[in-house]
């Protein structure tokens, strides 16, 4: 029964199904349809929720990062706001802190009144031959300072031609505004100059968007003084004193002319005075003939057809043009007077600036000697006078910048400006780098710290606070208009993945040193509590090298930056290691390992542990680190080659590159300049391998040179042997940067881009191999006898040449030719090159 009602029902069914209409689902199943419907419209609108979540996440998280660059440390600034002021440092406030004009003051503030010189020879072959800024293309024959302390005084000698000008200064303390100072310029003619030059001297004062200037006009045309008003010095004058003929008593006869107008900026200065020049005045001295000479008259702003309203928004400020224009020899001083000095005992001018001068002077070789010895080692006098240039320039180079930079992360579509801020810092050319460079600081405050460590500890502060808050610093520091109109466009951008060599760690362990071998002396004291401030910003920007820098391998590193487009460089350039187009790699990728960078991070952890330890915070980490890094296991695991038998650099690489000119179609009847002119560019002829970098210079040396090694280290054998060898590494002059045996040796880079760091001799290397030599000559070891010797040699040479180059060509060089010794690059460069000094004292 069962199974027939089964078969009944079923044949019910069928026969119900085919001769009626279909009837709904069951409503079992229209409702399991209608759940999975529903799960599906959710599981949509979730998605779309949630990729709406992540998008503005993604938002704002982009927009947090792109904030991050321009976002400054949270830490208390190492110095306080007012820590350049009148009334917390007088004795500092008014300096030569403007290195790139032959001669010119301002105080240490943001919006300084500025002062300076500029000249012109009248009657010459070259119709405006104007002095103002430091020019490579001035061709002088020499400048720069003789005695500079830092602080109170400086004598300058500018060569130009067939004469020369002697720049006096010094400042005398009284009042609230930091006291005053007289300038005295002293113009000679050559002996061998068959008629006495005439001069023109144009004395001027400039406010920068604060306060004002009133011109006090006698005689006609001849402005006496120029009195002013800003926040920061209440009111002043300036007097501009009748020119005599040197000995303080003879008139001379001279011709004034001024100029008073505004200036939409600082770096419009040397614009402005050119095109407020005219030929209507006539000189008509007492004997000699009447002629027309140049002089500043009314301002025209030059006019561009077809060109709009400048954009520009700054305020304008006064400007005014003392001009005085005599016939050599004469000495003229200008006179800074404060109103704040109340108790003045007489002017500083004439007799008694000579006898202020002389006391300066004397106070000054007194601790040059205490500091240096030189005379007690047996240098000449004339040794001895180059070596006070080469310290009083990297002193009187120190500038005071203020201003933004301009900077960039991969977040940010376009360059932001970074915070304003200001910059006291010692630069490596007033001619050519007029502005602050983070890896030349670290060298500069190498000697400025035997000299005066508080300027060392003012410096390396004004550069951690500029550090933001992931721990990075802008490496090139372009603050201000007057600094950016002297770097190239493409310089300009500062972007957060470059690192520089963190040099500043060799300035803080020379104060180190000095603290913990005198730690009672007067020099000495405001280091621990500057350390402690300090502190905070220097874990940050520890940290930053050694999270944003690693390399593949675990305690590697690798520098970022290198050049993108491999086609158009021989070896694509990294400047971020300031060795520019020293060969790395071939072919630029990740796998990089760079053995520079790994003993810088050596040297800074070993710092950054003694630093702790004075401070009496947890230093283990620190140690730990340093004490990895400089494992010599270590370092030949990942950067020795057996087979080149010296440290290298590991990437992807292949010798087999040359430039060779690109070819360029030109179809049959076609002008070829309707085509793009043919570049060199570059030929791989065998394709690169990961593989160690066969290259021998400066960076195979680096273990050496930050004393990594240990004395009884096999590889340091290596190291002398390849050092001491002429085609190598050594010539009468210094160490060469790279071999002569090296491929890439003098090799152009691209067919504009010659030679850099591939062969010549560089001194802020020299002293650091000079130094290592010192090290290891003192030190237990199988090499002791080996190094010593070769540091006296070296020593020998490379003081020898510099001071050989200075007497004959009046400048210290950025670097030196490897074949003939000559000075070459720019000049003057007394940033790292006046290492030498240190050579000389043997002060390591």
């Amino acid at each position: 029964m069962g199974r027939q009602r089964k078969r009944i029902l079923s044949d019910g069914i069928q026969s119900h199904t085919e001769d009626k209409p279909s009837l709904p689902p069951p409503r079992k199943e229209k409702k399991k349809k209608t759940d999975l419907g529903k799960v599906f419209i959710n599981i949509s609108i979730g998605l779309c929720i949630f990729s709406l979540i992540w998008f503005f996440y993604a938002l704002y998280m982009r927009s947090t990062q792109a904030k991050r660059v321009v976002t400054l440390h949270p830490s208390p600034r190492v110095l306080d706001a007012n820590s350049s002021s009148a009334e917390v440092s007088p004795q500092r406030f008014w300096g030569s802190y403007r290195p790139q004009v032959y001669f010119g003051m301002k105080t240490r503030s943001p919006l300084s009144p500025v002062t300076g010189l500029m000249w012109l020879r009248q009657f010459s072959d070259v119709d405006v031959n104007l002095r103002h800024t430091c020019e490579q293309g001035d061709r002088l024959q020499g400048y720069g300072w003789l005695m500079h302390d830092g602080k109170s005084f400086g004598v300058q000698e500018i060569r130009d031609g067939d004469f020369t000008l002697t720049t006096e200064f010094v400042k005398r303390m009284g009042g609230d505004h930091g006291g005053d100072w007289t300038w005295r310029i002293t113009a000679k003619q050559h002996s061998s100059t068959a008629h006495a030059p005439v001069i023109s001297l144009m004395f001027y004062v400039a406010m920068d968007t604060q306060g004002s200037l009133q011109s006090h006009v006698e005689e006609r045309n001849r402005l006496s003084t120029v009195t002013g008003f800003s926040e920061e010095l209440g009111n002043f004058k300036v007097t501009f004193r009748k020119p005599t003929g040197g000995d303080a008593s003879t008139a001379k006869y001279a011709s004034y002319n001024y100029l008073q107008t505004v200036t939409p900026g600082l770096e419009k200065l040397s614009d402005i005075v050119k095109n407020s020049l005219n030929r209507r005045f006539v000189f008509n001295p007492p004997t000699g003939e009447r002629r027309p000479y140049i002089a500043v008259d009314t301002y025209k702003p030059p006019h561009h057809h077809h060109q709009q309203k400048s954009a520009d928004t700054r305020k304008e400020s006064d400007f005014v043009v003392h001009q005085v224009t005599v016939q050599t020899p004469f000495q003229i001083e200008v006179l800074f007077e404060s109103g704040s000095f109340h108790d003045r005992p007489d002017q500083l001018a004439g007799s008694v600036l000579t006898e202020e001068l002389e006391k300066r002077k004397e106070t000054f070789d007194q601790k040059f000697e205490n500091t240096f010895g030189l005379q007690a080692k047996g240098f000449t006098q004339s040794q001895v006078k180059f070596s006070k240039a080469a310290l009083s320039n990297m002193l009187g180079g120190m500038g005071y910048f203020y201003g933004q930079s301009v900077v960039q992360s991969v977040y940010n579509e376009y360059p932001l400006l970074y915070p304003e801020g200001p910059l006291f810092t010692a630069v490596p050319s007033r001619s050519f780098f007029p502005r602050g460079f983070l890896w030349d600081e670290g060298f500069h405050q190498l000697l400025l710290s035997k000299w005066d460590p508080q300027v060392t500890r003012e410096a390396v502060a004004h550069w951690l606070d500029l550090i933001n808050v992931e721990g990075w610093i802008p490496r090139e520091q372009i603050l201000g208009d007057e600094a950016r109109s002297k770097v190239p466009h493409e310089f300009v951008v500062q972007r957060n993945e470059n690192a520089n060599p963190p040099t500043l760690f060799l300035a803080l362990q020379e104060l180190v040193e000095q603290l913990t071998a005198q730690p009672n002396a007067p020099s000495t004291q405001g280091t621990l509590p500057f350390l402690r401030r300090l502190y905070p910003r220097l874990q940050t920007w520890f940290e930053w090298y050694n999270t944003t820098q690693v390399g593949p391998k675990p305690n590697s590193y690798r520098w970022r930056g290198r050049d993108k487009d491999t086609n158009a460089f021989l070896n694509p350039k990294t400047l971020t290691s300031g060795l520019d187009d020293y060969p790395r790699a071939s072919h630029p990728s990740a796998d990089e390992r760079h053995v520079d960078l790994h003993c810088w991070m050596a040297l800074a952890s070993g710092i950054m542990t003694k630093v702790a330890q004075l401070l009496g915070e947890p230093h283990q980490e620190y140690e730990h680190t340093h004490e990895t890094l400089s494992d010599n296991h270590l370092l030949t695991e990942l950067h020795w080659s057996d087979q080149l038998r010296t440290f290298c650099d590991y990437g992807n690489h292949t010798q087999a590159v040359e430039l060779q000119q690109e070819k360029v179609y030109v179809p049959p009847g076609q002008p070829r300049h309707h085509f793009p002119v043919a570049r060199l560019v570059r030929s791989v002829r065998r394709a690169p391998k990961l593989q160690f970098v066969n290259a021998l210079g400066y960076v195979s040396l680096f273990p050496f040179l930050l004393h990594i090694l240990r004395p009884d280290s096999p590889k340091l054998e290596h190291l002398l042997r390849d050092m001491r060898d002429p085609e190598r590494l050594w010539t009468p002059y210094g160490l060469r940067s790279l071999s002569r045996t090296d491929p890439i040796y003098m090799k152009r880079n691209t067919e504009h881009d010659a030679p850099y760091w591939r062969g010549a001799i560089w001194i802020n290397i020299n002293y650091l191999a000079v130094r290592a030599l010192h090290h290891y000559g003192n030190l237990e070891g199988p090499y002791q006898g080996q190094a010593a010797a070769l540091y006296q040699e070296l020593r020998t040479n490379i003081v020898s040449n510099v001071y050989r180059q200075y007497m004959e060509t009046g400048y210290i060089w950025e670097q030196y030719s490897d074949s003939t010794g000559r000075g070459q690059g720019s000049h003057p460069f007394t940033g790292w090159s006046a290492l030498t000094l240190l050579m000389m004292a043997e002060q390591y």
